[in-house]
């Protein structure tokens, strides 16, 4: 196995976009779970609503719910103590902050307070990635990955789309345990039409080939395996395309089957390199002695270049269909295969 996380090729300069005018009109992954709350809110009563100030929700209507709304403010570390009591009290609360606050600042509450008691708390991480990208390196989000895979109990998932977002959002309504859901800003590309249904825990297969394994999470880097699995197949490579939006489990029988019958695994994520799906994609094949080459295309050894939307940011750190096509070239290159 050989593991490669270069730092990301630094793109040409050139005028980022103004915040939120990249994205499509459809709805974002935020502005969907924020619904869905909504009617959470209204079907049970168990639910609660912890708000860090995050401004959410404003505009929203509760409609006879509000009580069960409450705006801790700018104290995450608060947040998860009061999400751990409400949870053993017999609540369904849901934690809403900003991603790399959640895991960073509160990271001691997330472990010793939610995860160590397998609580039921629900944490919506909204800007994961780089989606405050506008905000720089203090609102980015590349580590939560690496951090909430390691804690026992937790069930790690990051949506594609809107209809992502709402299909795995509901599917972890009534998990026994946490759940870290990794969210965005703005509105992403949706998947393509006849995608395969979503399962918590099961890898979605999007596409089909025999020569290398594309593994992605996230919307920006799974539209860019797909582009990057077009690019191949013009060139007489074909790849399978596996959309990892559960990270937690991670669906190791999908991985190492892929990893047996193709000749390399390249990772691609919106995230170091270190810690995240790129190397638990490349533990998994390691341990079980498939000798297939994995190779992870995310941000190198770097805080992210630049400031501005997020598929601005996305591009010039290096998480591209091109870049992905190179690692695919040299991996199979490297093993004699192509």
């Amino acid at each position: 196995m050989t593991t490669v996380a270069p730092d990301a090729p630094r793109a040409p300069e050139r005028t980022a976009p103004a915040a939120g005018t990249e994205a499509p009109a459809t709805p974002s992954s935020r502005d969907v779970y924020r619904d869905l709350l909504v009617e959470f809110l209204a079907a049970d009563e168990r639910v609660v609503c912890l708000d860090s100030d995050t401004g959410l929700f404003n505009g929203v209507d509760f409609a006879g719910t509000e009580a069960r709304y409450i705006n801790l403010g700018i104290a995450e570390q608060n947040l998860m103590g009061v999400a751990a009591g409400l949870a053993r009290s017999g609540r369904l609360p849901y934690v809403n902050t900003m991603a790399t606050f959640a895991t960073t600042r509160a990271l001691e509450s997330l472990k010793l307070d939610i995860a160590l008691n397998n609580l039921p708390v629900r944490i919506a991480a909204t800007h994961g990635g780089l989606a405050a990208g506008h905000l720089g390196s203090t609102h980015h989000s590349l580590e939560d990955l690496a951090i909430t895979r390691l804690l026992p109990n937790l069930t790690v998932v990051v949506p594609t789309d809107a209809a992502s977002t709402e299909t795995l959002v509901r599917q972890t309504q009534e998990l026994p345990g946490p759940v870290y859901i990794r969210l965005g800003r703005n509105a992403t590309p949706d998947l393509p039409a006849g995608a395969p249904p979503q399962r918590l825990g099961e890898a979605q297969r999007l596409r089909e080939g025999d020569d290398v394994t594309l593994v992605a999470t996230g919307p920006y880097p799974v539209h860019a395996a797909l582009e990057a699995a077009g690019t191949l197949a013009a060139a007489g490579i074909e790849a399978t395309v596996l959309n990892f939006h559960t990270i937690k489990p991670l669906d190791t029988g999908a991985l190492i089957a892929a990893a047996r019958t193709t000749k390399a695994v390249v990772t691609v994520e919106e995230h170091w390199a270190a810690g995240g799906l790129g190397s638990a994609a490349a533990e998994t094949i390691a341990e079980l002695g498939v000798p297939t080459p994995v190779r992870r295309v995310a941000l190198g050894d770097h805080f992210a270049r630049g400031t501005g939307g997020q598929s601005h940011l996305v591009e010039r750190n290096g998480i591209t269909a091109a870049a992905i096509v190179t690692q695919v070239r040299e991996a199979l290159g490297a093993t004699g295969r192509s």
